[in-house]
């Protein structure tokens, strides 16, 4: 698309959002027409839509904000097209939310915004989007959804339990990246995870969930997940990840189970003979909140190329854990302990101007984090982080 059409499709989308309660009103909107003009398409979505609602508008977001980066948002778009086979979506159903789309578009933008022109940018940037997808999916030859049967249950704290699932068949990803998944106790309500280890010839995954205080799916997971359950996987997603041919040094930076994807990479480099040399911090409130340090040491024991950092932002540990009284395994790979808010404690370590970062945590922490490297130096184009929907 050309600069003009790009600059039309932008402006009207965020005055719209930019309006008290727009993106909220403008995902009704799109829904409500969705749902009335093709009723067909309302058994693909969960009966609760809040959090389908918030992230169509991120989305939405995300793919505007890229639209003159085709190299970023091409394959973004291509890697949903694919994931999206897992709700048997055809060409029809993408005509479908293209059309409400811009019909919720042009309601709120009004008609003196709403130009012939501003029609046709829109018609141009979801052509070009619904294309990508339906090329993408139309491709792919790999399975639309994966079957994992849980294998393994181990809680690790009260609201953080780790789970290992066998694979129907073996599933290729690249470490760093991350699926959707189905539960069994909340169908139709899918949700991202990170696999905690690199894809391997077992079909065997690893998930690492912490329920999230008013969540619909991940408290159901911690509170009933049993090993025999059956889970849904589609297609992997993001870009995170260190090729093999990697020079720069790198920086991690994760917090809770936001350590998963780093982790998996770190298990994926440790099978190659070189590397480039990876500092991460791995942070949380408290120390137990650390619960992967055995992990984390006996990798950076075992490679000279990476350096661990723990960061908590209290010292003890909450009233409510306990352990079972034995003293804590001593962790002669990791460097001491640090206290404080973790993107304060990587931002005082100066720019890092040689190293590419990566950022894994909640969307406050990812977005927090960055913005104090970016004032201490960092460069934003050394920093990347999935989409935060």
């Amino acid at each position: 698309m050309d600069s003009r059409t790009v600059a039309l499709i932008r402006t009207t989308f965020k005055a719209v959002a930019a309006e008290e309660g727009g993106p909220e009103k403008l995902a009704r909107s799109f829904y409500a027409i969705l749902f009335t003009d093709y009723p067909q398409v309302r058994d693909f979505f969960p009966a609760a839509m809040d959090a389908q609602r918030d992230r169509l508008v991120k989305a939405i977001g995300y793919a505007l904000d890229r639209l003159e980066e085709p190299n970023k948002l091409l394959p973004f778009l291509a890697q949903l097209g694919r994931d999206h086979r897992k709700y048997g979506v055809q060409a029809a159903h993408y005509t479908a939310v293209a059309v409400s789309l811009k019909t919720a578009m042009k309601v709120y933008a009004g008609t003196e915004m709403w130009t012939d022109e501003v029609d046709r940018a829109w018609d141009e940037g979801l052509k070009i989007i619904a294309d990508t997808m339906i090329g993408a999916a139309d491709k792919e030859t790999t399975p639309p959804v994966w079957t994992g049967t849980v294998v393994e249950r181990r809680e690790v704290l009260r609201n953080l339990t780790v789970l290992r699932l066998q694979l129907n068949q073996p599933m290729s990803y690249a470490a760093g990246q991350y699926l959707s998944v189905q539960v069994p106790s909340r169908p139709r309500m899918w949700r991202y995870m990170s696999p905690a280890v690199p894809a391997n010839a077992n079909g065997e995954i690893e998930f690492h969930v912490r329920a999230v205080l008013g969540g619909w799916v991940s408290p159901s997971i911690v509170g009933q997940a049993a090993v025999g359950d059956q889970w849904l996987l589609g297609s992997p997603l993001g870009g995170l990840g260190i090729p093999r041919n990697a020079k720069r040094k790198m920086l991690m930076v994760g917090c809770g189970t936001g350590i998963a994807p780093l982790r998996a990479q770190l298990m994926a480099m440790a099978q190659r003979r070189t590397n480039p040399k990876v500092h991460l911090f791995v942070g949380g409130h408290h120390p137990c909140d650390l619960y992967d340090l055995d992990t984390l040491n006996s990798l950076a024991v075992a490679n000279r190329w990476l350096t661990v950092t723990p960061v908590t932002e209290h010292e003890e540990n909450p009233w409510w854990y306990t352990d079972s009284g034995e003293l804590a395994p001593a962790h002669a790979g990791l460097e001491p302990r640090l206290t404080g808010q973790i993107g304060k404690v990587v931002a005082s370590f100066g720019a890092w101007a040689d190293r590419d970062v990566q950022i894994v945590g909640s969307p406050s922490m990812v977005q927090t984090t960055k913005f104090r490297m970016m004032a201490a130096g960092t460069l934003a184009k050394n920093i990347r982080h999935d989409p935060l929907f």
